[in-house]
């Protein structure tokens, strides 16, 4: 542990927050610039939206999403459309705060009228989104499951998920919402850093009982009722490769500026925790991504007024421990380098002390090879790797990219807008710059002059700008350029679906880039 940073670089940086914790030019890094920015709830919500807009059956599992305070009118109005057109309808609603964590400032309310307008709504956004109202119950009692899931590269893409997760259990006996129980936290929010705090809270030393136990328990438990456990695990990992398809874009920009291509830096891989509730019929719902899953194996223990003990989880022992000895035995850049058993091995004994809160460096004593030189892990390794248990993160992408291509316009949009920003380093689209983009791929015509892109521009920056998103660069950020280039594809291509209209104008853009760049290469040859 560095706790004020390391002068000798190193095979493996671990941070305990973010990409930034340090100053890194090579190596790995356990974290991705803008990670943490792309998985906060408002801005996941606008990436899942705009797929939603894409691809509205594929994207169904997460709830649908209102932005406070910028969308209150809207979700006013949908809400009172909704209820006349269906009296019988009863919905709840849950509001959670943009920047919340462990379940701080989450509420539940049955009507928008109920939301809290102080002046906290104005200073801390948040996101209000649909409550499932008939989730899966076990003991009666409600649960979500934390899954972890590697991002080892953007690009590739490479997406592993742990074979097991955590299933952490609310306290009381779940009852559907009504007025008179929508304040009972222990009963509808599954967090554990707020039900360890009640009374009924079970720290079991099973895997199988107490308020937190492994998903794999559940998972038998749902088979020996007949349940169909590969089709659910089917679902779910859809549901995550789903979701990180919406994520990389704007993850592409934060690479782009924080490491530039041509200049050294370290490459990047990330553990996040998924939080995925199952409704009664078993259809998995995405609550959130956490950027920074807790990797702790032990919880507190009171032994008299005031003195507390570190006591070892079992439950959370068996599944972190495994996903973090993996995670290194798959990013090791030494692995084909091993002869001996004195290089500096990473042991299951080792990994518990790996601390949250310093940089942690992981540095073997051969050199020579580039990091990510090898991507299989020997099936009998010398020393401590011949005997440790196979691996508990799958890969599922690209094992099963053929089954998602289709869905990354987005990921091809983002290229395109990462091609014209022009200057290195920066995250947002000057005005000429998107008029270059506009030249270059043959946009303006008699219809649609170089005034009204300049029009196009204004109005879609400023409306973005004014939403309070990330006020340090001037210029037009990724989310407006998506839908500035959704608004030119329906111009160009109408009465097609919102898909194949971006995907045509997509595939004229890069083939008007491409015979341009040809040319030249021509004109560079005369």
């Amino acid at each position: 542990q560095f706790p004020f940073g390391r002068r000798l670089p190193c095979d493996i940086y671990w941070h305990g927050v973010s990409f930034h914790d340090n100053n890194i030019f090579s190596g790995q890094v356990n974290k991705f610039p803008g990670m943490m920015e792309t998985v906060r709830k408002i801005t996941l919500s606008r990436a899942m939206r705009t797929m939603q807009d894409l691809f509205p059956l594929e994207y169904n599992f997460y709830p649908r999403s209102w932005i406070l305070p910028e969308e209150l009118p809207l979700f006013v109005a949908e809400v009172r459309m909704m209820k006349d057109s269906h009296p019988s309808w009863k919905p709840t609603f849950i509001v959670k705060p943009d920047g919340g964590c462990q379940g701080d400032g989450i509420y539940l309310i049955k009507d928008p009228s109920d939301i809290r307008l102080t002046g906290s709504i104005q200073s801390r956004p948040a996101v209000v989104q649909e409550y499932i109202c008939k989730p899966l119950l076990v003991d009666k009692l409600k649960f979500d499951i934390r899954l972890y899931v590697l991002l080892k590269s953007l690009e590739p893409l490479e997406i592993y998920i742990a074979k097991d997760g955590l299933s952490r259990f609310c306290t009381e006996p779940y009852q559907e919402p009504t007025l008179k129980n929508l304040h009972q936290v222990f009963m509808h929010l599954t967090n554990y850093s707020l039900n360890i705090h009640s009374g009924n809270f079970i720290h079991s030393a099973s895997v199988n009982t107490g308020s937190k136990r492994t998903f794999s328990s559940i998972l038998c438990r749902l088979s020996s009722r007949g349940a169909d456990v590969k089709k659910l695990w089917s679902d779910i990992i859809s549901l995550v490769i789903k979701t990180i398809i919406a994520l990389t874009p704007e993850l592409k920009v934060y690479y782009q500026s924080d490491i530039p291509a041509g200049k050294p830096g370290p490459t990047c891989f990330q553990i996040l925790g998924f939080d995925i509730l199952l409704m009664k019929n078993l259809k998995p719902v995405l609550l959130e991504v956490n950027a920074n899953p807790s990797m702790r194996i032990e919880h507190e223990q009171e032994l008299s007024p005031g003195v507390f003990e570190n006591v070892p989880s079992p439950v959370d022992e068996e599944v972190k421990v495994a996903v973090i000895r993996d995670t290194l035995r798959l990013v090791d850049p030494q692995k084909k380098k091993r002869k001996d058993t004195q290089l500096g091995w990473v042991t299951p004994e080792v990994l518990p002390q790996l601390s949250p809160c310093a940089a942690v460096c992981c540095r073997c004593q051969s050199s020579g090879q580039a990091p990510g030189a090898s991507e299989e892990v020997p099936d009998a390794a010398p020393g401590p790797e011949a005997a440790l248990p196979s691996l508990c993160l799958k890969q599922v992408f690209p094992k099963y990219a053929k089954h998602f291509s289709y869905l990354r316009l987005v990921d091809r949009v983002a290229a395109l807008f990462i091609r014209f920003l022009g200057v290195k380093g920066t995250t947002k689209l000057g005005p000429t710059g998107f008029r270059t983009f506009i030249r270059n791929c043959k946009l303006s015509n008699s219809n649609f002059s170089m005034a009204a892109v300049d029009i196009l521009y204004i109005d879609i920056t400023r409306r973005w700008n004014s939403m309070g998103i990330d006020h340090k660069e001037s210029g037009m950020c990724l989310q407006a350029f998506v839908e500035a280039f959704f608004c030119l594809a329906q111009r160009k291509y109408k009465s097609r679906p919102l898909h194949e209209q971006v995907a045509s104008l997509i595939e004229l853009c890069e083939c008007r880039l491409a015979a341009l760049r040809g040319k030249r290469l021509v004109w560079g040859c005369g």
